[in-house]
């Protein structure tokens, strides 16, 4: 199975370390943040990753070379099909689908870190459309998920002041094909960007997404304090 992967983005949370490279090549004990995503989605049963860059691509196509013996590794330059004025978490996912062709694939952020085990759960479920999600004990600071008593997807409702759960979404996703003829669809937000939830409610609309709650972990790395979060966790992985 494929991954698709959305690393085309500056990383402003990231303030001064990202400004000469994205936050994906920021070093974690000793190697780019993006080598123990791309590691976890190995170990979880993917066999190719499809990278979407954009913003400092330099430093992205060198990293695809460096570990070109580790991982196999496509890059699809967002900038290139669309410019860098479309911008917003759909994009990735529709300058892909050339890549993907008409199979079901997994399609996460280029900044967040998740279990093997996880992803492998992930990737032998069911075929058709999901979000995951974890409990979370700050629920209002994200997207929370709504769900039917089968399982299904009824909505997301992002950052709410009284959360109607404590289940978010993580962002990691399996999609079929369905999804794009949907972020085709993804008009501009009111904060001026192509949002990908709004193609994953379209389709819960048409109860085509189940939800699927992660057992392990799932780690941000979007902000400086997460670099020594991060650090810690990997020390103690080993």
């Amino acid at each position: 199975m494929k991954a698709i992967i959305a690393a085309a983005g500056k990383g402003t949370r990231m303030l001064h370390l990202a400004k000469d490279k994205p936050k994906h090549m920021i070093e974690v004990l000793n190697k780019p943040f993006l080598f123990y995503l791309l590691q976890n989605l190995k170990k979880g049963g993917i066999d190719e990753i499809i990278l979407v860059i954009g913003y400092q691509k330099t430093a992205m196509k060198k990293f695809a070379e460096d570990y070109k013996n580790d991982f196999n590794i496509t890059l699809v330059d967002q900038f290139e099909k669309f410019g860098e004025e479309k911008y917003g978490t759909s994009v990735p996912v529709e300058a892909t689908k050339d890549f993907v062709e008409d199979k079901t694939f997994i399609a996460v952020y280029g900044d967040n870190l998740y279990s093997p085990n996880d992803i492998k759960h992930l990737i032998e479920s069911e075929n058709t459309n999901y979000i995951t999600v974890l409990k979370h004990e700050h629920p209002k600071n994200y997207g929370v998920a709504i769900t039917d008593d089968k399982g299904f997807l009824t909505k997301i409702v992002e950052k709410p002041k009284e959360p109607p759960s404590n289940f978010i979404n993580t962002g990691l996703y399996k999609f079929t094909p369905e999804i794009f003829e949907e972020v085709a669809r993804v008009n501009v937000s009111p904060r001026g960007e192509y949002e990908l939830t709004d193609a994953i409610q379209a389709l819960a609309k048409k109860h085509k997404v189940k939800v699927l709650k992660l057992e392990d972990y799932w780690l941000d790395f979007g902000k400086p304090e997460d670099i020594q979060k991060v650090e810690e966790f990997l020390k103690s992985q080993k």
